[in-house]
């Protein structure tokens, strides 16, 4: 299921099932699942360990070395789970020594054209990347995220978990769970309605997130007030509990 026209290091870790398309180029170090498909054109290097059942598009560039002055040729990796969707032009660097030596991306993602995902990142699952969507170094992207096409993220940030930014948001601080954030500067817009539908979220649920990102971003209380509140609103609730514990870890302060 190789393609004679295509380059593959005798190192390489090939598994049953996988196709790799004309004037793709595999290196040393590299394992790719089982029944993964990589169009023409690709390049991926190593080391990197793919999984089962993703698609790369067309001159995607994968497992590259980080994009980073202080990067010395270091060990580093970049693991990749199953079923995600890489499109044409997708760039994935493995990570540096200085951040934990590995980028990794998740099961089931959807990666469209022309989007990067910088060294030491760490995507989870299910998320969605618009074309041109780009992360710097260092940010983590929680389960069931969508970046709007071309949305820009400072390093280290964190997007949580069905948080949704609009086209060409640029994010320079962490972004709350469920919330839908836009501009330059991005600012929290409202909670992520449409986004918590399609994911089968209850109405009660929706009510209840409402009401919480009231608590964060209309009470006009101190951060450490409205965590507080949260609590109070969480009880038994467990999306509200996520967003509590998002609240109490986040880094970079949180987009407002």
């Amino acid at each position: 299921m190789i393609d004679p026209r295509a380059v593959v290091d005798a190192a390489a870790d090939i598994a049953d099932g996988a196709r790799i398309g004309p004037f793709t180029v595999i290196g040393p170090e590299v394992v790719i699942g089982r029944d993964t498909w990589i169009g023409p054109h690709a390049v991926i290097n190593g080391p990197t360990r793919i999984g089962a059942g993703n698609r790369i598009y067309q001159f995607a560039s994968i497992g590259e070395d980080a994009q980073d002055r202080k990067y010395r040729g270091e060990p580093s990796r970049l693991e990749i789970g199953d079923g995600n969707i890489i499109r044409e032009y997708v760039s994935i660097n493995r990570g540096t020594g200085h951040g934990g030596g590995v980028t990794r991306l998740g099961d089931r993602n959807w990666i469209m054209a022309s989007c990067h995902i910088a060294h030491d990142c760490q995507v989870g699952n299910d998320s969605t990347f618009a074309n041109g969507a780009s992360l710097a170094g260092h940010v983590t992207v929680e389960d069931h995220a969508t970046l709007g096409g071309y949305t820009l993220v400072h390093q280290f940030c964190v997007i949580g978990a069905y948080a949704f930014t609009a086209f060409g948001s640029v994010i320079s601080k962490d972004v709350p769970p469920y919330m839908t954030v836009s501009g330059n500067p991005a600012r929290a817009r409202g909670l992520n309605k449409e986004g918590l539908r399609r994911n089968a979220f209850p109405a009660a649920a929706l009510k209840t997130l409402q009401q919480a990102y009231r608590t964060l971003y209309r009470s006009g209380a101190s951060p450490d007030e409205q965590i507080e509140q949260l609590r109070q609103q969480a009880g038994q609730d467990a999306h509200v509990g996520l967003l509590v514990r998002f609240l109490e870890q986040h880094r970079r302060g949180i987009i407002r």
